[in-house]
C-alpha cells in the first residue's frame, strides 16, 4: 500500500444552537482544509462526510452531495458514513484505504453535526436509535444507562467502591475542563472542580451531569493524499501509520466481556500491528471520552493502563502534560463538545496538529510528539482506531 499523508485540516467552534446549518459549517471547513492544503477544489477526487443526525435535525439528508457541489467539488463522488459517534472515523478509516491503494491521490474528509436544534426528547430519541432500539431503549436503557451500568460493572469487578470510583471519575472531568479552556474550538470552556462535578445533579445512577458530555453543533475537515502528491503540497507530513475497525452487537449480547468492550480492543490491536507499534511508543491520545467512566474503559482496552487502574492515573496526572500518556489535549468530547458525526475527523485535526507541533501557542502542545492514537466509539459497539506519526 502507498503511504498516507494528512495535509490541512478545518474546525468550527463547537457550540449550542449553531445560527448556520450542516452544509454551511461543513463548507467552511472544508474550504479551510483546502486552502491550508495548497489545494483548490478541483484537485478534490473523492469526498467522504460523516453525518448522522441531518434527517432529524434539519430534514435535510443528502448533506454530503449538496456539500460537494457548494464548495465547486462538481461532479466528484461524495458519500455518507454513519457509525453513530464514529462516523467520522470511518469516513478517514475509507479514505485511507482508498489513497493508500491507488485508487485516489486526494480526498477530503468531512463530519457535520446540528444536533441541538432538535431539543432534548428528540436527541434523546434519535441518539437511542444507535443502541438497540427494539428492546433496550423501551426499557430506558438510553446511553447514560448504559454507562452507568458500565460504571456499576467496573466497580464491582475492580473492587472499587462508586464513592471512590465517582472521586476518580471526577479527576476526568477537571481534567478535560483545564485543557478545554485552553482550546478556542471547545464549547465549554469553564474550569470546574471535583467539588463542582460531584455537587451537579444525578443523570443516571452513578453518573452525574458533569461526568457526560454536552449535545453539540459544529464541523471539522481534513485532507488525505498519497505520499507523492503530499510532496508538493507539505514539508510537515504527517502520516496514518496504522488504522482499526471492529464491531460487536447490542450490549446485551456482550455481557461476557463487560465493561471492558471487546470491539476496541480488536481494532487497537489492528491499528497497533499495522503502525509495528505499542501502547507504549504512543505520545499523545484523543480518546472517547462521552461519560467520564468512558475514559477508563478506553484507557485500558487501548492498553495505556493495567484494567481497573485508569482512574489512579487520573488521579496521579498521568494522562496531563508531561505525564505518562497525555490523554484529550483539546478537552475532549467532555469540554470540546460532541457533534456526533465531527467528532472522529476532530480527533483527526487535533492530532495532526500535535504531531506537527502546532499547538504551543495554545499551552496544549505535547513535546516531541511523534506517535498520536485515535479512540472512536460508536453506539453499543463500532470502535475505530487510527495510528498518526510524523515520520
Amino acid at each position: 500500500m502507498r503511504k498516507v499523508v494528512v495535509l490541512g485540516g478545518g474546525h468550527s467552534k463547537f457550540c449550542f444552537n449553531s445560527p448556520k446549518t450542516e452544509i454551511e459549517m461543513l463548507s467552511e471547513v472544508a474550504m479551510d482544509a483546502i486552502i491550508e492544503s495548497n489545494l483548490t477544489p478541483k484537485d478534490i477526487q473523492a469526498i467522504n462526510v460523516g453525518n448522522v443526525l441531518g434527517d432529524f435535525s434539519e430534514g435535510q439528508g443528502m448533506v454530503q452531495s449538496f456539500f460537494a457541489n457548494d464548495i465547486g467539488c462538481f461532479g466528484v463522488p461524495a458519500n455518507r458514513f454513519e457509525a453513530a459517534c464514529a462516523s467520522g472515523s470511518i469516513a478517514i478509516r475509507d479514505a485511507f484505504m482508498w489513497v493508500a491503494s491507488g485508487y485516489y491521490d486526494i480526498v477530503l474528509v468531512g463530519g457535520v453535526e446540528r444536533c441541538t436544534a432538535m431539543g432534548t426528547p428528540l436527541a434523546t430519541r434519535t441518539f437511542a436509535m444507535y443502541g438497540d432500539s427494539r428492546y433496550e431503549y423501551p426499557a430506558g436503557f438510553t446511553f447514560p444507562a448504559v454507562f452507568a451500568l458500565l460504571a456499576h460493572l467496573y466497580s464491582d469487578k475492580y473492587k472499587i467502591p462508586l464513592p471512590r470510583l465517582k472521586e476518580m471519575m471526577a479527576a476526568v472531568t477537571v481534567q478535560s475542563h483545564e485543557y478545554g479552556i485552553l482550546n478556542p474550538n471547545a464549547q465549554i470552556q469553564k474550569l470546574l472542580t471535583k467539588e463542582d462535578v460531584l455537587k451537579s445533579f444525578m443523570v443516571s445512577t452513578p453518573l452525574q451531569l458533569q461526568d457526560a458530555c454536552p449535545f453539540s453543533d459544529g464541523a471539522a475537515a481534513i485532507i488525505l493524499a498519497s505520499e507523492e502528491a503530499a510532496k508538493k503540497l507539505t514539508n510537515k507530513p504527517v502520516y496514518i501509520k496504522g488504522v482499526g475497525q471492529a464491531s460487536s452487537g447490542k450490549l446485551s449480547s456482550q455481557y461476557r466481556f463487560l465493561p471492558r468492550i471487546r470491539a476496541r480492543e480488536l481494532a487497537a490491536e489492528q491499528a497497533y500491528k499495522m503502525a509495528g507499534l505499542t501502547p507504549q511508543d504512543i505520545d499523545v491520545c484523543e480518546l472517547h471520552d462521552c461519560f467520564s467512566i468512558a475514559s477508563f474503559i478506553a484507557a485500558e482496552g487501548l492498553g495505556f493502563f493495567e484494567y481497573g487502574k485508569a482512574g489512579e492515573a487520573w488521579e496521579r496526572g498521568e494522562t496531563r502534560l508531561g505525564g505518562k500518556i497525555p490523554i484529550n489535549m483539546s478537552g475532549g468530547l467532555k469540554s470540546k463538545g460532541h457533534p456526533v458525526a465531527a467528532t472522529g475527523v476532530s480527533q483527526a485535526y487535533e492530532l495532526s496538529r500535535q504531531l506537527r507541533g502546532q499547538m504551543a501557542d495554545q499551552g496544549r502542545q505535547v513535546d516531541g510528539a511523534k506517535y498520536a492514537l485515535q479512540d472512536t466509539l460508536g453506539g453499543d459497539g463500532v470502535l475505530v482506531s487510527i495510528i498518526y506519526s510524523n515520520e
